[in-house]
């Protein structure tokens, strides 16, 4: 349903908009529409994103426009370029300031979100937001290596996801443990996402993947953006994921 009337005939500038307006516009432009409510919470996020900021490191990117595109509609592109199945526990590795997990929760309140950030702090913000939008989700303190080890969350999870954590051949370690059989892990990445998955492929077979299709896409700002999909088709050894140090130094 079009909540705005002749969405695509607005003659004000961009910086004349309003943050709904500006957002309803983007997330539309990579293939999602927005509710009047889900726009509302985005905006409650912003804010308290912002607000928060002052206190801790969350994000460099403030400026209201660059947070629609470069965060909201980015992570957006995980719904409309890959899609995700009604119900399905999602969990995003190494959050951060909550991307792109809220974002697909504020979008999609059927999903059953986890959380997972080592920093605390971070995830202390993230309660916050959901508390103020009324949205719930699951809140994890750990590595993401220990997580993986801990049979409660070890392949229980029908999509996985990353942003901006670490490059491909050590991204698939944290995160592959996490994948059910038949489940997709999907890294969001710049430009160089066949670079990285040059030097990654041995790994992911080792971990039980198979890498489905890189999905390469710009947003609206220009920025080129990629996404590796990989699905899980057998399952994750147990020796796996070793100890961070071990899989920093030497990825598989």
């Amino acid at each position: 349903m079009l909540i705005f009337e002749n969405i695509h005939s607005f003659t004000e500038s961009r910086d004349k908009m309003t943050f709904s307006e500006k957002l309803y516009n983007e997330a539309k432009s990579v293939g999602v529409e927005l509710s009047t409510k889900a726009l509302e919470n985005f905006k409650t996020y912003y804010g308290m994103l912002i607000e928060y900021n002052e206190k801790m490191n969350l994000t460099a990117i403030t400026e209201e426009s660059e947070v629609i595109v470069k965060h909201f509609a980015d992570s957006l592109c995980l719904l409309s370029k890959v899609g995700i199945k009604e119900n399905a526990k999602v969990i995003d590795v190494g959050t951060g300031a909550g991307f792109p997990g809220i974002p697909l929760l504020i979008a999609r309140p059927d999903i059953r979100l986890t959380l997972l950030d080592g920093l605390n702090k971070r995830l202390l913000f993230l309660a916050d937001v959901l508390a103020k939008i009324g949205l719930t989700a699951e809140i994890l303190h750990c590595r993401a290596e220990e997580g993986a080890n801990n049979r409660k969350y070890r392949e229980k999870f029908d999509f996985v996801t990353s942003r901006a954590v670490a490059r491909q051949s050590v991204l698939c370690e944290y995160c592959l443990p996490y994948t059910k059989v038949g489940g997709l892990f999907v890294a969001m990445k710049g430009p160089k996402a066949a670079e990285e998955l040059s030097e990654s492929s041995k790994g992911i077979s080792l971990l039980g993947g198979k890498v489905k299709e890189v999905i390469e896409y710009s947003l609206s700002d220009e920025s080129s953006r990629s996404l590796i999909v990989t699905e899980k088709i057998s399952k994750t050894p147990a020796k796996y994921p070793r100890h961070n140090s071990q899989i920093k130094n030497k990825p598989l």
